[in-house]
């Protein structure tokens, strides 16, 4: 039997006047959703603790079938995970942003979505200058989105379990001073950040970008490596993840799954949608693969973005153009099972990610329809299938 999950990330949300008084995924037409929840059941669940924060890291965690208050230890390692990045046992991973600080407030976590080339001119600049030594090395990654490994050498570690870091997408348009990292190393994390400003003015491809150039690296999400079940070992079922996110690609090669590359997937609104569609239906087909993930990260960013249109877009392009076809194909080969999930509600109101319950509906053999009429929160909250722990979710969809 063939297993899918579709995950469209921060896709929960609130009523929105522009809309209606709708949630995107009531205003939105995405009858192969809705027809998920018809052949199925609609339910709901919780990914994220609230001990920790709201972030893909932890949401996707969980929706995988991992308890994130045993497994997590923070985002910058799963991404260092997906980079190939090894880190021994006195070594600590940091996410490094890209971005743009005007007037002391966090103008754009992107940089103005920073072009590859530029970011990676502006990492070999930083490992150049005083933020790089023996001990930090930076790691270009896609766009705004790189990583500083610290290389421990035996001596006590600079963070702890005390230290605090805010995910700069949390902060759009706040003054960021409340927001700088506290506790255990965060002075050395802030005269990182500040020392940046220096160096990421003097490369002339990131100060000619004009009110979009990087002003300065953000660090966060910091963390050591985490010792994560084999999920093969744990469901007897052979995965693979579609993304264009580095932390799904870490957590799936921790998980022992295979890590596809679709052309065209950008991780933003303009990803191509149709092409991890027919990949995800390409990797169906192959006899190593069981169960195959695809995650978009376009309902997010439109969230981080305050657009509630392009969200409702997004979701519509999900539904035609990857849950469309996986479903039709899963169908035409016989026995399956079909979830879609996001990890975790992304407001349009406050443009971050926020904790509490995200709908979720799944059919296929041995799900009995329940009656659901439309895969939304409304319908999920209604529902006697709840998951407080959200880690229980694919255990449950597995059996």
């Amino acid at each position: 039997m063939k297993f899918a999950l579709i995950i469209p990330d921060g896709v929960a949300d609130e009523p929105q006047p522009s809309l209606g008084g709708k949630t995107p995924l009531q205003s939105a037409n995405i009858p192969h959703m809705d027809e998920i929840a018809r052949l199925g059941i609609v339910g709901r669940a919780n990914h994220v603790p609230i001990s920790l924060p709201s972030g893909s890291d932890v949401g996707t965690m969980s929706l995988f079938g991992y308890d994130p208050l045993k497994f997590h230890t923070g985002r910058a390692p799963l991404e260092a995970a997906a980079q190939g990045i090894s880190l021994g046992p006195d070594d600590w991973a940091v996410r490094c942003n890209f971005v743009t600080v005007a007037d002391n407030r966090m103008k754009s976590f992107t940089a103005g979505q920073i072009p590859n080339d530029v970011g990676k001119e502006l990492i070999e600049a930083l490992q150049h200058s005083a933020c790089g030594d023996a001990h930090w090395k930076y790691f270009a990654g896609v766009s705004y989105r790189n990583l500083l490994i610290y290389r421990g050498r035996g001596e006590p570690p600079p963070f702890g379990s005390d230290t605090n870091t805010t995910p700069p997408h949390d902060i759009t348009d706040q003054v960021i001073d409340s927001h700088l990292p506290t506790g255990t190393g965060s002075q050395l994390l802030r005269e990182l950040m500040a020392s940046s400003r220096e160096t990421l003015a003097k490369v002339t491809s990131n100060s000619g970008r004009g009110e979009n150039a990087a002003t300065q690296t953000w660090l966060w999400g910091q963390g050591k490596a985490p010792a994560l079940v084999p999920f093969a070992e744990r469901f007897g079922v052979r995965g693979a993840v579609i993304t264009a996110v580095d932390l799904l690609r870490g957590i799936g090669r921790l998980l022992g799954w295979h890590v596809i590359e679709v052309p065209g997937a950008t991780g933003y609104l303009d990803t191509d949608y149709a092409a991890k569609g027919r990949y995800a239906i390409e990797a169906l087909k192959r006899p190593d693969i069981d169960f195959i993930v695809v995650h978009v990260e376009a309902t997010d960013e439109a969230s981080h973005e305050g657009h509630a249109d392009e969200k409702v877009k997004a979701l519509e392009r999900i539904d035609a153009d990857i849950v469309r076809p996986v479903h039709e194909y899963l169908r035409s080969q016989g026995d399956y099972r079909i979830l879609i999930s996001p990890d975790h509600p992304t407001f349009l109101r406050t443009k971050t990610h926020s904790h509490g319950f995200v709908p979720v509906a799944m059919c296929g053999a041995g799900i009995a329809a329940a009656g659901s009429p439309t895969y939304d929160e409304a319908v999920g909250a209604s529902s006697s299938l709840c998951f407080d722990h959200g880690c229980d979710l694919m255990p449950h969809f597995m059996k």
